[in-house]
């Protein structure tokens, strides 16, 4: 028997991604899939599901990207950290597209890869019946599906920018992207991402992406500023969150009547 996995394979999302076009996307941290579910029918790119700063784990994101399985957004998961045995689990749940936060180094980089990857070419755990091959009834599940991961690095401290080079070169590394926040506390400027130290930072982390081939990425909210990284050449960027809409838009509901 013969079964397309939840995700199909080729990952097209990767394929665009490692190309370079232009996709636009949106975080998910409310941790409901009926409010992940309305994100997907809106036809982002792709919806970043959090485990990192919002209320997720293993269990609250498999309904989530059952809610997403009729979107053309491709899901995206960001893990509490950079871990061999959380990432295993996200895999086997059926994720394919990874965010890892706060990496640093080469080291980090590559032990994020081979989290991802089956022997040998990395560490990956194997189960031969889980979500992600449709509970063991995809076949060539295991001859593909290395090459159908994506892997997305997170550089937001001096230390990974001073090491920027080093982490765009490694293979597996399919795209960087800016944390602004922690990257303008890690200079010094807690909430305040455009100062311009915390900008030449990211100048010299797009610049670097460019050189090695690879694209880069950042969380902008404010339309201005997403425009201008776009213009700089980041082509990944997300452009709010589920969380932040609700906000405001409840706010300005409640502002009409004041």
């Amino acid at each position: 028997m013969s079964c397309t996995p939840y995700r199909a394979i080729p990952n097209q999302f990767r394929q665009d991604l490692i190309a370079g076009k232009k996709l636009i996307g949106c975080w998910c941290s409310l941790g409901s899939p009926i409010t992940t579910e309305v994100m997907g029918v809106a036809g982002f790119d792709w919806l970043l599901l959090d485990g990192e700063h919002a209320p997720n784990d293993v269990l609250s994101f498999i309904p989530q990207l059952m809610a997403l399985k009729d979107s053309t957004s491709a899901p995206v998961v960001r893990p509490q950290w950079n871990d061999t045995v959380i990432i295993k689990r996200l895999l086997d749940a059926g994720f394919y597209n990874f965010l890892i936060p706060f990496v640093e180094s080469a080291d980090d980089a590559r032990r994020a890869v081979a989290a991802t990857r089956y022997p040998p070419q990395g560490v990956r755990g194997v189960s031969v019946s889980h979500r992600s091959n449709r509970y063991g009834t995809v076949p060539e599940y295991f001859e593909v599906i290395n090459d159908n991961i994506s892997v997305i690095v997170q550089i937001e401290s001096r230390k990974a920018v001073a090491a920027i080079d080093e982490i765009c070169a490694v293979d597996g590394v399919d795209c960087v992207f800016i944390g602004p926040s922690d990257l303008a506390a890690g200079y010094g400027y807690l909430g305040n991402p455009l100062h311009p130290e915390v900008q030449e930072a990211m100048q010299r982390i797009i610049a670097s992406a460019k050189a090695h081939g690879k694209p880069s990425g950042i969380l902008a909210p404010v339309e201005a500023d997403a425009r201008r990284y776009l213009e700089m050449g980041v082509t990944f960027v997300a452009v709010g969150s589920d969380l932040g809409v609700f906000r405001n838009a409840s706010q300005i509901l409640r502002d009409k009547y004041l």
